[in-house]
């Protein structure tokens, strides 16, 4: 059981050059993660090994995103993002994350995630999109939320006249 950790409006900030790095098996349980992974989280490496990587999942994260994610790595892609993550402490760190399938000649591993510092200009553009995502999702409940959320995105990247692949590049 999962403890109810709350949320709160302390930002710890990744050195920029520092990465974290996790293994996860197929079902996105860590099965290895880094020191800075470890210091970043708040939580021992016992914490860690054997539960969900959904255990630092902040709830300003719209699920359209995570749904993005699974998407584009069970069609054995990478995937790129920003992505909020909340501490042990109820703190909070941004990360620019590459997630990638751990593939074997036939079938997948499991996958690797390395994150870094992002620029604070794509953080700024991210924030209030993710907050738009996210009311949303809450505004038309659980059945409608990942569409509702997935069409707001959508109509960014249009707007902005670029794919996902180009906005989630950080430079």
């Amino acid at each position: 059981m999962k403890t109810l950790i709350t949320p709160t409006n302390i930002e710890k900030k990744l050195n920029s050059n520092d990465f974290i790095v996790s293994k996860t098996d197929n079902k996105g349980i860590i099965t290895y993660c880094n020191q800075i992974f470890i210091s970043m989280s708040g939580y021992s490496e016992q914490e860690l090994i054997g539960k969900q990587h959904n255990i630092i999942r902040h709830p300003d994260m719209p699920r359209a995103v995570f749904f993005l994610l699974w998407q584009t790595l069970q069609l054995g892609k990478e995937f790129f993002g920003y992505v909020k993550n909340m501490r042990k402490d109820g703190g909070f760190y941004w990360v620019y994350a590459n997630i990638t399938p751990r593939l074997p000649v036939k079938k997948k591993l499991g996958y690797y995630s390395v994150r870094r510092a992002p620029r604070q200009e794509m953080i700024d553009v991210v924030s209030p999109l993710y907050a738009q995502m996210l009311a949303k999702e809450q505004q038309v409940g659980a059945k409608d939320a990942i569409n509702a959320s997935t069409l707001i995105l959508e109509n960014k990247l249009a707007e902005l006249d670029i794919s996902y692949e180009e906005f989630s590049r950080d430079y």
